[in-house]
């Protein structure tokens, strides 16, 4: 795979921009003709574009605002809500902590993982479950929390949504991931890449080349590109620049391994050549820890068996984890 900075630019036949609103539609057809144009993106590259989602771009403000005010701190008031103090993996994460691509240098980003809210007593907490407890949240900021909060629900709404529309995608009942979607685990991700190096270390860049590990992947991003795509069959990189009024969306590698491969978790990676900070919120949905993860009937050929055997979300979230933060 090239670890060449230079991507072809983007356009709409590459990467397609999806209406959504007919997920909305008391009328199936509607619902489906979205679900037909979501079959088409996900067996492609498995990146698209959304639009009409019904997320507040006020919301969307206030989320930038927060998370630039935190990334604005001095390091010692980061450092308060640094991640390594939570056994939930919630708060700050500091510049390259994290090596998204195997042989690459640490990644060029700082961030803050938020999840939903579980005090101590909670029955999952004290069970132990992986993911599950208090988020951490910066004094200095008095707004994080409470439009963190509100853009996760509005998110995990969405989340919901689509869901469906992929079930009908694969001609399933579209309630089929409904289960799934009971007590979801999701995670707000606020990302802050430094400009890149003049002089940077070889492969050295923003956030190495990836597959994500969840479900669904809803990207937010600022005005400055920097996201990049692997296209397999041009055997090049696409820029997936910012649209206004949208997100990006990409399926994660528990939507391949559920289609047995059918639909795409495709490679990705930052390199923020803008000249300027970039700033970008993923909303990382990977559903209920519990529920378990078997190939679809509907996605294997008479004869053929599936390519990975059964896991629940949590399990393969914590072999996810364990690769990325050894």
């Amino acid at each position: 795979m090239s670890t060449d900075f230079d991507a072809l630019r983007v356009d709409q036949d590459a990467l397609p921009i999806i209406d959504i609103s007919g997920l909305r539609s008391p009328r199936a057809a509607e619902r489906r003709a979205v679900g037909l144009a979501l079959r088409a993106a996900c067996t492609d590259k498995g990146f698209f574009y959304i639009r009409e989602h019904g997320i507040d771009p006020a919301l969307q403000a206030r989320v930038f605002e927060a998370s630039r005010a935190f990334f604005a701190l001095p390091m010692e008031h980061k450092r308060q809500v640094d991640m390594a103090n939570s056994p939930a993996n919630r708060g700050y994460d500091p510049l390259r902590g994290q090596t998204l691509e195997a042989g690459a240098p640490p990644d060029l980003k700082e961030s803050y993982y938020i999840g939903e809210e579980r005090g101590p007593d909670d029955p999952k907490v004290r069970a132990g479950k992986f993911n599950h407890g208090p988020n951490q949240w910066p004094a200095q900021v008095p707004d994080f929390r409470p439009a963190i909060e509100a853009y996760y629900q509005a998110m995990t709404a969405l989340s919901e949504r689509i869901m469906a529309g992929l079930a009908l995608s694969l001609d399933l009942q579209e309630d089929f991931f409904a289960d799934f979607c009971v007590e979801p685990q999701a995670i707000v991700r606020l990302l802050h890449y430094p400009p890149q190096p003049a002089n940077p270390a070889p492969n050295e860049k923003g956030c190495g080349a990836h597959t994500d590990f969840g479900g669904i992947t809803l990207l937010l991003q600022d005005d400055n590109a920097g996201l990049q795509v692997w296209d397999e069959a041009g055997g090049g990189w696409l820029h997936a620049d910012p649209i206004p009024g949208t997100y990006v969306v990409n399926l994660g590698d528990m939507i391949a391994r559920w289609t047995n491969d059918r639909y795409r978790s495709t490679v990705h990676r930052v390199v923020n050549i803008s000249g300027h900070e970039r700033y970008s919120v993923p909303f990382f949905y990977s559903g209920n820890p519990d529920h378990e993860v078997r190939c679809l009937p509907g996605c294997l050929a008479p004869g053929e068996q599936p390519k990975y055997p059964p896991v629940t979300v949590e399990q393969h979230l914590m072999e996810m984890y364990r690769r990325t933060y050894a």
